[in-house]
């Protein structure tokens, strides 16, 4: 049981950030007829990131991203085992929500964006996408242990709102260069569900 509440956490917590950017993707096609653009796609990863990470944080910790989970596991924040399960838990909730996804909107949405996978743009070099997802995923981390792990960014109490904010002009600076993942869940999920 200590290992199952954690873990639904991440599942849960991941769900909420995949879902929303995934849908928020999927509703800016021509079949669908959003138009918010990569504002609101950004708006929607970040938004259910800041909700999720206030909603679990104080079952898991809100990592729902296995670099978050690799960058404690480094740090000797969280045991090696209950780490592997976390990423089990977040690789499910990415294609547990892709696959809901998959099923909600339509196939030719579902085709266009490749269901909301993060691809890079056809001009970015392997290095400039490699160097873009170093610096988005760096300053996920640095708001992450800044925020919510460091007893001095506790304190403040702002931690879901601050990883939130992270993700949203993450997303707003690299998106159109490499989709901007910064999570191997957030990438795995639409994958998985493609195959």
């Amino acid at each position: 049981m200590k290992t199952l509440r954690p873990c639904v956490a991440e599942f849960l917590g991941t769900f909420y950030l995949c879902f929303a950017g995934i849908a928020a993707i999927l509703c800016n096609t021509q079949a669908v007829g959003g138009m918010s653009g990569l504002l609101g796609i950004a708006l929607a990863h970040g938004l259910a990131l800041s909700i999720a990470v206030n909603v679990f944080g104080g079952e898991s910790g809100a990592h729902f991203n296995p670099a978050v989970t690799a960058g404690f596991v480094v740090t000797g924040r969280i045991a090696p085992g209950l780490a592997g399960c976390y990423v089990i838990a977040q690789l499910l909730g990415a294609t547990t929500a892709a696959g809901f996804c998959r099923v909600i909107f339509p196939p030719e949405a579902v085709a266009v964006t490749h269901l909301g996978l993060p691809l890079p743009a056809a001009w970015a070099s392997t290095g400039v996408i490699l160097l873009t997802e170093f610096i988005l995923t760096f300053l996920l981390m640095t708001s992450v242990f800044g925020t919510a792990v460091d007893d001095r960014g506790r304190a403040v109490k702002i931690g879901g709102f601050g990883i939130g904010l992270t993700v949203t002009f993450d997303i707003l600076a690299g998106g159109a260069v490499t989709g901007a993942s910064m999570n191997p869940a957030r990438s795995f999920g639409p994958a998985f569900e493609l195959l």
